[in-house]
């Protein structure tokens, strides 16, 4: 068994003795170790059904039914079963800010204060201080998955994974030999990747982006709402999808805003207290997510223009489940007995379990992950608890949108992916640990190599588990239905 190594503490070594201890640590990790791939005899269906419990039970068979549509689609909604597998497979043991979900499908567009149209990681439920290889196998697992669906060709999954991979290891190092200011303000918008692209990856980008550009408040409130004989705006209804609350919750919607102004920067929480609740409903998103509370309030100006939020359930993060679910492994502290997670390097003043711990509140913890992990974040982002739940609030289709990658293959794929992985970089660049990453990871392709033929392994497997699932729909064991 591999021992997990320890980033010493921000500010206690220079940037050049941090990468020399990131060097130093192959010898108790080496590179190759990554192509582990060893999984134990655990139920997949136990491991994800578990996730049930906490859900409306009237839209789990529709999460099923949802994860049941292909192999990727499976994927996308298993992030809590791979969290429980990679706890038992070696890494490193330096946390940083991760993503926790950072499948390739979990990048997308999305509006900058100033309209921009920028491109970035854009979900963030489960994200938490956690190992930075888990994104990056994430990541390299769902780049193979999607090759292997357009041209089920072995070999070139396992290179366009590979590739990727290597592309998160190069960036690393450049970013870890830039101005910590300068990366921190990098950031991609829709115009640089499109002119990266040629085409017909470049057309079906250009219409990827004019779509998203086109949903916002405005056109959210044209298709999802309805004004009524009193002139009042209402969400119509198309259950299981989009319905709206018994009564008696309706007057839960001011003390939910008046929560989120609490949490909301002072600019926005001005803004928002100049509006008045419309309409609140539930409404179904994503694929994993299915069956979490995730409801759309509709604000109105005194012009009568709206502003429509998004408020979600936050619960606990897998990456935290599934490190809590597993035996602990052992690990080796620095001279000074510092462990060498993220909570002990943030800064010397601030604590990062006052700020990122999921004992204060999930939905905090989403919104200080996102603004760590993205280049640019959502003005309104905000976080309230009611009933013993959190949850997180930001603008619901702020031009938000994302590439199909169901759809996708060959060479867009490929520089797709690419993409994403100077963007994952970036996003783990936020954490004083990058110079230690950097220096671990190293001019060769060893970690390249080793984590591409795992993500092919790791295919393989999804490809097992999804079978077992679907098997376990067809026996009645899971209950699966679009509910409509």
């Amino acid at each position: 068994m591999y021992r997990q190594i320890a980033v010493p503490p921000v500010g206690l070594h220079s940037v050049e003795k941090q990468e020399e201890l990131g060097r130093q640590a192959r010898k108790s990790l080496p590179r190759s170790a990554a192509r582990d791939c060893s999984i134990d005899g655990r139920d997949p269906v136990d491991l994800i059904t578990a996730q049930d419990e906490s859900r409306l039970a009237s839209l789990v068979p529709l999460r099923h039914a949802r994860m049941g549509v292909s192999p990727f689609r499976f994927y996308r909604g298993t992030a809590g079963l791979m969290a429980y597998d990679l706890a038992g497979q070696a890494d490193t043991g330096v946390n940083v800010i991760i993503c926790g979900d950072a499948h390739i499908g979990n990048f997308g567009f999305y509006a900058s204060p100033e309209r921009n149209l920028m491109f970035d990681l854009n979900d963030f439920d489960e994200s938490a201080p956690g190992p930075w290889e888990w994104d990056v196998k994430r990541m390299a697992a769902s780049v193979a998955m999607a090759s292997l669906a357009h041209d089920n060709d072995r070999k070139a999954a396992e290179r366009v994974a590979t590739k990727a991979v290597g592309e998160y290891r190069r960036a690393m190092k450049d970013f870890a030999e830039m101005p910590m200011v300068d990366r921190y303000y990098l950031s991609v918008r829709d115009d640089m990747l499109i002119d990266s692209l040629n085409g017909r990856s470049r057309q079906e980008l250009t219409r990827v982006t004019e779509k998203a550009r086109r949903r916002t408040s405005e056109q959210a409130v044209q298709k999802l709402m309805v004004t009524g004989p009193d002139g009042w705006r209402r969400f119509r209804e198309e259950p299981p999808v989009l319905q709206h609350l018994r009564s008696a919750d309706q007057y839960a919607v001011n003390e939910l805003t008046t929560q989120y102004l609490s949490s909301a920067r002072p600019d926005i929480a001005l803004l928002v207290a100049n509006t008045r609740p419309v309409d609140i409903a539930l409404r179904v998103v994503g694929v994993g997510s299915v069956g979490t509370r995730c409801y759309v309030v509709a604000l109105e100006g005194p012009d009568g223009l709206p502003l429509v939020l998004q408020i979600k359930e936050a619960q606990e993060s897998v990456i935290t489940r599934a490190q809590t679910l597993r035996a602990p492994k052992a690990k080796t502290l620095d001279a000074a007995g510092e462990s060498g997670d993220l909570a002990a390097a943030l800064s010397p003043t601030m604590s990062a379990k006052s700020v990122l711990s999921d004992a204060y509140s999930q939905g905090r913890r989403v919104v200080a992950c996102q603004q760590v992990l993205q280049s640019v974040s959502d003005n309104f982002l905000g976080w309230l608890s009611f009933e013993d739940r959190d949850y997180y609030v930001r603008q619901f289709r702020d031009m938000k949108g994302s590439v199909d990658v169901d759809t996708i293959g060959g060479s867009m794929l490929a520089r797709y992916a690419r993409t994403c992985a100077i963007l994952l970089a970036r996003a783990h660049a936020q954490s004083p640990a990058c110079y230690w990453i950097a220096g671990y990871l190293g001019k060769s392709d060893v970690f390249d190599r080793a984590v591409g033929a795992w993500s092919l392994d790791y295919a393989d497997q999804m490809g097992k588990d999804y079978e077992a699932y679907k098997q376990a729909i067809a026996d009645g064991r899971v209950e699966a239905s679009e509910l409509a």
